[in-house]
């Protein structure tokens, strides 16, 4: 999935910020949209993809076609990267359409978890995430230590995991599929800290709660989003119990 680079999203908005609410009131309220936003795209995205995994006939036209499947994963990505490169030209209300779009497309993708794993499985891991998720998000959100240096090295290590998984496609081995799953999971830990971090100080930097105030809170939300997902996905490969 995508790392983003807030500063260079931070200057594109900061031009259109105008002053309405004190600093002292704007990053309280632009950071609950933050997690509100992530907390309204994992439900959409939870749902959609047991209605999917309970619909057989969805179920048979996304993965019963490649051309449907693919279909939606490039469509996902299209959305990603035109949220993230877009922003400054997109209205708030197009970018947070383009979000829930995209929540739904991922659920409907995910939906297949439920065809691997037992739901038990599905609802231990998910509660593991969550815990590991909140607990990085507050030491990233606390810490007063500087994580850029380790955001640089988290994401050259993110290139890597995704060539290593790309070749495991055509290679097919288990053992560096578990030892993909394992990297994924520290990866994923330290973005949480970083990306915390990260969205902390843009948002501190808004001192007006505007419309492009707004959309770095969206796209804070999305990235928070993007980890949850991956650090669920991997934690799920490594604990998750397989159907018999």
């Amino acid at each position: 999935m995508e790392y983003k680079d807030f500063d260079r999203m931070v200057n594109e908005v900061e031009g259109t910020s105008r002053r309405s609410f004190s600093p002292s009131l704007t990053f309280p309220a632009l950071m609950r949209k933050v997690y509100v936003w992530m907390t309204l795209a994992m439900a959409i995205t939870g749902i959609t993809a047991y209605g999917v995994a309970n619909s057989p006939a969805i179920l048979e036209m996304i993965f019963g076609n490649r051309l449907v499947f693919w279909g939606l994963i490039i469509a996902e990505l299209a959305l990603v990267f035109g949220i993230s490169g877009m922003l400054n030209r997109l209205s708030l209300t197009t970018a947070t359409l383009m979000f829930v779009a995209y929540s739904v497309i991922n659920g409907a993708v995910l939906s297949s978890i439920f065809l691997v794993y037992t739901m038990e499985s599905i609802g231990n891991v998910f509660f593991i995430t969550a815990g590991t998720f909140g607990a990085m998000a507050l030491i990233g959100y606390t810490t007063k230590k500087d994580l850029t240096s380790m955001g640089r090295i988290l994401f050259m290590a993110l290139i890597g995991l995704i060539i290593a998984t790309v070749v495991n496609i055509f290679v097919g081995s288990t053992g560096m599929q578990t030892i993909i799953s394992y990297l994924g999971v520290l990866i994923f830990v330290g973005l949480t800290a970083y990306d915390s971090q990260k969205i902390k100080m843009m948002l501190m930097d808004m001192d007006a709660y505007d419309e492009g105030a707004q959309k770095l809170a969206l796209i804070g939300a999305l990235t928070l989003y993007l980890d949850f997902i991956n650090l669920f996905l991997y934690l799920l490969r490594i604990f998750g119990g397989k159907r018999e």
